[in-house]
């Protein structure tokens, strides 16, 4: 968070150096006055080549379609008539007696209560991490077979 905080004001900073030098800059150039562009002669264009005028050519004429002689086309053959046969009539659907529908109860039934039921209390725990460390023991070493 520090680090982001310590972005913040370098960016800050760093707008506001570089806006002191922009806007001196701008007045500059507020006070100063435009230039006159000199006037130049206005060059005159030569005249547009005509067009010529192309020969006008001769179209031959479309040729004719050839008429076709009519040819004579034979009849269509007749469909033979198949022979027709007896057909057994369809079995008949047989029909059922319509079912009762049982009757509504006018009362509507109570539901029972569930009975309520109380929960241990919840073990306490530590809200604050102890900070010191416990110390331990520890031993000496054991004497050096020799001495110095």
């Amino acid at each position: 968070m520090a680090s982001y905080s310590s972005f913040i004001l370098a960016i800050f900073i760093a707008i506001s150096f570089s806006s002191m030098n922009i806007s001196l800059a701008a007045r500059n150039l507020l006070q100063t006055t435009n230039p006159t562009a000199p006037t130049l002669p206005k060059p005159t264009l030569p005249p547009l080549p005509t067009v010529p005028t192309l020969p006008q050519g001769k179209v031959p004429p479309l040729p004719t379609i050839p008429t076709l002689p009519q040819g004579k086309v034979p009849p269509l053959p007749t469909i033979p008539t198949l022979p027709q046969g007896n057909v057994p009539p369809l079995p008949t659907i047989p029909t059922l007696p319509k079912p009762t529908q049982p009757s509504i109860p006018s009362t509507i039934p109570t539901i029972p209560t569930i009975p309520q039921f109380t929960l241990p209390p919840l073990p306490n725990f530590p809200t604050t991490i102890p900070i010191t460390m416990p110390s331990f023991p520890f031993f000496s070493p054991p004497p050096s077979k020799t001495s110095p």
